[in-house]
């Protein structure tokens, strides 16, 4: 999970929109900037392309300015981010300074307009992309070098087909009626969330975050309302966080979560103290029993059990 937050409004580039900052998530991002460029999807296809699976975290195949490359998947990532060393090496021009604040401290970003990337059938024109050192990053949750985080603007250009166990992701026409429960998407915060429950708990909202390869993790808030987060609830204090170095959180267990009518039992789940976070956010370690389509223009989202 990986979330950056800014505290200035930026100005517009060439005409882009102009938004102010709050808090950003990569990986949870709870709200950036959503400076995106011209979205131009390509023609709808059914075809299926390679769904790169490492452990919890799922990568794809890019091309960014005509360079090739492998980009983690990050459906809860307001803005796709690309490492310096990358950015460099494809000359892509960087503007601005940004102080960005993560659920580990503080980095710094730079930005950059005009970015061409195809990634799944589809062709994202023109973007804004945030630039920054993802070494740390990328050695602490992944273990080797990524350079490209793509981000919620894929979701945002159509409908797209993924079977995390298959190691498959297509572009989904919308004349194609998806299996599985629907799920209604609501936008909170730049993020989209999707209703839950919690040890019987109803009408708990969790981020829809295909950039979270730990555990699913619970708001501070949220989790102190279930009654979550008592000493006799707490199993373990571990290492997570993202942008800005680690943070220590603690781990609870639940008897049960229900995700679109399947039931996981005895689920860790790490309580995030972060005020933007979402009542929950839940990553590959459970979406992975599913076959996924999302529909993010439309705020669907089908879940149907392995």
């Amino acid at each position: 999970m990986l979330r950056i937050s800014t505290h200035r409004q930026m100005r517009s580039w060439h005409a882009l929109l102009v938004r102010s900052l709050a808090s950003v998530k990569l990986g949870s991002f709870a709200a950036l900037l959503f400076l995106a460029g011209f979205v131009r999807p390509a023609v709808a296809t059914n075809r299926e392309q390679q769904l790169i699976v490492r452990g919890d975290r799922i990568f794809i195949p890019v091309t960014v300015n005509g360079r090739s490359t492998e980009a983690l998947l990050d459906s809860a990532a307001e803005l796709t981010l690309i490492d310096d060393d990358f950015a460099k090496a494809i000359g892509v021009e960087q503007e601005g300074h940004e102080t960005v604040k993560g659920s580990g401290g503080e980095d710094k970003a730079q930005f950059a307009n005009g970015v061409d990337i195809h990634a799944v059938g589809t062709d994202l024109k023109n973007l804004t992309v945030a630039v920054l050192d993802l070494e740390d990053l990328s050695k602490r949750l992944v273990g080797t070098k990524v350079a490209v985080i793509i981000g919620r603007e894929l979701f945002d250009a159509g409908r797209f087909k993924l079977d995390i166990e298959r190691g498959k992701i297509s572009k989904m026409s919308q004349s194609v009626r998806p299996r599985g429960v629907m799920l209604p998407l609501v936008t909170f915060r730049g993020i989209e969330v999707f209703p839950i429950e919690i040890e019987g708990h109803s009408g708990v909202q969790a981020a829809f975050d295909l950039g979270n390869g730990s555990e699913m993790m619970i708001g501070r808030q949220a989790a102190e309302h279930l009654g979550l987060s008592g000493p006799g609830r707490i199993v373990e204090r571990k290492t997570g966080g993202g942008i800005g170095g680690p943070v220590f959180r603690d781990v609870v267990s639940l008897s049960t979560i229900s995700i679109a009518g399947k039931t996981f039992a005895n689920v860790r789940a790490a309580i995030e103290d972060q005020d933007s976070q979402s009542d929950a956010n839940i990553g590959v370690k459970q979406l992975r029993h599913f076959i996924i389509v999302t529909d993010f223009p439309g705020h669907k989202l089908w879940l149907q059990p392995r």
